[in-house]
């Protein structure tokens, strides 16, 4: 994730945009091009404590990026093509791949109206449970639960801990805290966590989850239009680390399938849930590979280099911050001046 850059790094970024030092390295470091990753895309709201404020992008700003890379030279791609180009001789112009994860109500309220007039492709990573109302969105419940309470309290480690959140930085501490510890969790133990607080503080989690996400209808008019790729993302969007073998490739294999029923259609490209170097591991790569899938997608940031040096099966992706809206901060990432050099991915997998 692009997030919280410093003062001397922008100034930095400024510098690399406005000599054109970004433009002139683009050639050595931009490889074939990038895939960017969104969550979700809605009108900015004006609540102080927003702890996932990194994860959305405005109607607005989708229109103004899909605007600039058309400026820029950069081809819309879709993921076949993605993985086309990974294989082959650079082409004399790079390429961007706009993809969205989460399967959240908002794509298709407010980001499809804007992707369709500019007949732009993209993909969806889907997690098949929320569309049948069983998904458990944790994350969107303990923001709310912390939003709207002073003091809160759960059992830790079989220790009962209290967190004070009157304040907002005190919230943002809390939800840190929680959030991470929560990612460490084996699914049973997750779920039993947030049911209790939920249970506590009156959070209704099933509505939540249901409300924020897209249902089958709305799928599948998305399904219907050629532009639109619809990924798999498991089942219910666990931390593959946390799972044993069996139960992580069951979510894989089972999230294909489910998808595939529902849309009678080959299901080629998955996403690692969540996607960072800790949420997945090369065993599950391998269980992607044999499932059958022609690439996925990480949340590790870099640029997609031809002549098959980058994984197709690790691909990685530039997570845009919400909370930078400088289209020059894009123009000098999107160059890949900004990431190390890869090697065949094969190499760099722990």
């Amino acid at each position: 994730m692009v997030s919280d850059i410093g003062i001397l790094q922008r100034a930095r970024m400024e510098l690399a945009y406005f000599s054109g030092y970004a433009r002139l390295k683009q050639r050595q470091t931009g490889g074939a091009g990038v895939i960017l990753r969104f969550e979700r895309v809605r009108p900015r709201r004006s609540q102080r404590f927003q702890p996932h404020r990194a994860d959305e992008i405005t109607p607005q700003f989708l229109d103004r990026t899909i605007r600039a890379l058309k400026r820029w030279k950069f081809d819309l791609v879709p993921l076949d093509e993605v993985c086309r180009r990974a294989v082959t001789l650079s082409k004399p112009r790079r390429f961007a791949c706009l993809t969205f994860d989460g399967g959240y109500k908002d794509v298709i309220t407010a980001a499809y109206p804007v992707l369709a007039k500019h007949g732009a492709p993209f993909a969806i990573y889907l997690p098949t449970a929320f569309p049948d109302g069983l998904g458990e969105r944790w994350w969107l419940a303990l923001e709310e639960l912390i939003a709207r309470e002073s003091r809160i309290s759960l059992v830790i480690d079989r220790k009962e801990r209290r967190f004070a959140t009157h304040h907002t930085s005190e919230k943002h501490d809390a939800f840190e805290f929680l959030a991470s510890w929560m990612r460490t969790l084996p699914p049973s133990d997750l779920s039993f966590a947030i049911h209790d607080l939920c249970k506590r503080y009156s959070v209704d989690l099933a509505t939540l989850s249901r409300s924020a996400s897209m249902d089958w209808d709305d799928l599948a008019r998305l399904a219907a239009d050629p532009l639109v790729t619809i990924g798999s993302a498991t089942v219910n969007y666990p931390v593959l680390s946390n799972l044993g073998y069996a139960d992580a490739r069951r979510e894989i294999a089972m999230g294909k399938a489910v998808a595939e029923t529902a849309f009678r259609r080959d299901v080629r490209h998955f996403a690692y849930p969540f996607g960072d170097r800790e949420s997945w591991r090369r065993q599950h790569l391998e269980m992607v590979q044999e499932t059958g899938f022609a690439s996925a997608v990480s949340a590790i940031p870099g640029v997609v280099e031809p002549k098959g040096y980058t994984n197709l099966h690790a691909l990685p992706r530039v997570g845009w911050d919400g909370r930078q809206r400088s289209l020059r901060m894009m123009r000098v990432i999107l160059s890949g001046i900004m990431f190390p050099p890869v090697a065949p991915t094969k190499d760099n997998l722990a």
